[in-house]
């Protein structure tokens, strides 16, 4: 289960552990949107649409918090996707996918057709400060859904 949000997003863990990559869509509504569309002298709807900042966001135990990945493109995420993807499908045992500086999946099988999944995040304005998340299991099947429908987002 994953918080709603507008844009592309991939969610591994449930509502109380997760991480999730996302690149947020601007929704004409938000209130800093129209502050910056009235500063602009334009209407908010020409802000509004797909965000071009992908973004790391983590809570763990109701505790969270995410940054930003400024120059990322859309092939860096789609290529942790694709490999996470290609992992849950010929794994049958623990396994790592990297996904750069800032991120780093270790999967261990939990129960039938389930992993749990440890993130490593690392924020990029401090290397030092390794931060992890624990999720519980999570359905193979689920979890594939999810990733097909992520990438589906970036075609």
């Amino acid at each position: 289960m994953s918080p709603a949000l507008e844009g592309p997003a991939l969610f591994i863990g449930t509502d109380t552990a997760y991480v999730a990559l996302v690149r947020p869509a601007l929704d004409p509504a938000d209130p800093d949107v129209r502050l910056a569309a009235e500063e602009a002298g334009v209407p908010p709807e020409e802000f509004a649409g797909p965000g071009d900042i992908w973004a790391v966001l983590f809570e763990n135990d109701g505790e969270g918090d995410g940054f930003e990945l400024p120059g990322v493109r859309d092939a860096e995420p789609a290529g942790f996707a694709e490999r996470l993807r290609a992992e849950l499908t010929t794994a049958s045992g623990p396994f790592t996918v990297d996904g750069g500086a800032v991120l780093r999946l270790d999967a261990r099988p939990a129960g039938a057709d389930a992993y749990a999944f440890t993130a490593r995040i690392t924020p990029p304005d401090d290397p030092e400060a390794e931060l992890t998340v624990e999720t519980g299991p999570l359905p193979v099947a689920a979890l594939l859904a999810d990733l097909d429908a992520f990438l589906g987002s970036l075609a």
